[in-house]
């Protein structure tokens, strides 16, 4: 038989029963669609977090700041208290398992300046830099990290040297300068203290910089420098203050702000929290904020995941019936197919090519439903979608994240649709063969 001879004989069967066939169909575009979907939901909320995470940070930090929050035992807050963050503690978090580096933060107040420009405000953090790697800092840009060896690198977020401006401060006019070009100088900032007249005034010349690259999070408007280079300038800057206040001042270094840690593996992130608390600290972590998100997400997943094997299963029973239906109604012409010479292999292919062209028709209407539905999940799914991934309320901005069909996705829901009517349509395509010509020949239509 002919390949052209198999076609006809196969499209001329399909639409002999045009709603048979198109109620097959539209079981193979339900079961292709809620795959497709479920998927590309997956796709979605992967990238909410990796979207979630460069904007918040690492999913294993965890993060103790000066006041923690109090809550009562059904999660409403009800106060804050002071915590103490000292070297004490960065000893005591060091030992507790599944930490993998720990490092105090302190919040530096100063400015930068250059000829006629300075910056009105800077992110300063002064924080341990030997665990940089463990904290996965981005790539520089041009410099280097600190080390031993140097220790005085002043670390520019990508966005920083945007916020120099002419020191008229009537007229806030931003320019972004080329550090590397630059002579630029940096002092503390003396709000709270008062500086003794008869010493000059702490300044210190920004000789070492590096500037890291772009990331669209904290570290783009953030400088990092060495918590013990820090601590040896601001000693310096003490110095000039008047003897009351350079007490204060000095005491400042006995205390910091924030304490970060990094644990081994997310899933240990929880834990970690308990034994903070059992010490009596609160701490917060993306991963505490994440989580109802990610269950809600795999809930929603296994949802359209098992409407879609279950319209697949009776999508497949359906071409399974509509074939053996086919071959009852078509046995005198299985016989007179066989009483002419063709080849029982042809007979075979016949119906495995109506059950696969019943599995592709399904799979292609499917596929461009799927992007029919993820359009509308994406532009009207704000309520629903946003509440379900965020576990409270919705997302703000992350509409655009619900549901992303990936080049290789349309292709692997036709193969499936195809495979389901090929498996199909195999038994029945067999029974077919079967069918003795003398018997098919005597069947009535």
């Amino acid at each position: 038989m002919r390949i052209s001879d198999l076609l006809k004989m196969g499209f001329r069967s399909l639409f002999r029963r045009k709603v048979r066939t198109i109620l097959t169909v539209l079981g193979v575009v339900i079961g292709c669609l809620f795959i497709i979907i479920t998927i590309s939901i997956g796709h979605g909320m992967d990238k909410s977090f990796e979207t979630q995470v460069k904007e918040f940070g690492s999913l294993t930090m965890i993060t103790i700041y000066t006041w923690g929050d109090i809550y009562d035992e059904s999660g409403n807050w009800t106060g804050s208290q002071q915590q103490k963050l000292d070297k004490n503690l960065v000893e005591k978090i060091k030992s507790i398992d599944h930490v993998r580096a720990v490092t105090p933060v302190v919040n530096v107040n100063g400015t930068f300046y250059t000829g006629k420009y300075e910056t009105r405000w800077s992110n300063m953090m002064a924080m341990d830099m030997a665990v940089f790697d463990d904290f996965e800092f981005p790539e520089l840009q041009y410099g280097e990290y600190p080390s031993e060896e140097n220790d005085s690198v002043f670390v520019f977020g990508s966005g920083q040297p945007e916020f120099f401006d002419s020191k008229n401060w009537r007229n806030y006019t931003p320019i972004e300068l080329d550090l590397q070009k630059e002579k630029i100088y940096f002092k503390f900032n003396d709000w709270q203290y008062r500086r003794n007249e008869k010493k000059k005034e702490f300044v210190w010349q920004v000789n070492n910089i590096a500037k890291m690259v772009e990331t669209k999070s904290e570290h783009d408007y953030y400088i990092y420098i060495d918590l013990g280079f820090y601590e040896k300038i601001y000693r310096q800057y003490a110095n000039t203050l008047v003897l009351e206040d350079r007490k204060k001042a000095l005491q400042e270094l006995e205390n910091y702000q924030q304490i970060r840690l990094n644990v081994d593996n997310i899933d240990h992130v929880e834990e970690v929290q308990d034994k903070l608390k059992e010490m009596g600290y609160q701490s917060y972590s993306v991963m505490q904020y994440i989580k109802p998100t990610i269950e809600a997400s795999k809930t929603l997943q296994i949802i359209f995941f098992f409407l879609g094997a279950v319209s697949m299963f009776v999508s497949a029973i359906s071409i399974a019936n509509t074939m053996v239906m086919s071959i009852y109604e078509r046995t005198k012409e299985i016989g007179i197919m066989k009483v002419l010479g063709c080849m029982v292999k042809d007979i075979r292919m016949l119906f495995l090519f109506e059950a696969g062209m019943i599995g592709f028709l399904g799979g292609v209407i499917g596929v461009a439903f799927s992007f029919v539905a993820s359009f509308l999940i994406n532009k009207y799914g704000q309520p629903l979608f946003g509440a379900l991934m965020s576990g409270s309320q919705p997302a703000e901005g992350m509409a655009a994240t619900f549901s992303i069909i990936p080049f290789y996705l349309p292709f692997l829901g036709l193969g499936i649709s195809v495979v389901v009517g090929l498996l199909s349509g195999y038994f029945p395509a067999r029974r077919a063969t079967k069918i003795s010509a003398i018997e098919a020949m005597r069947t009535e239509n």
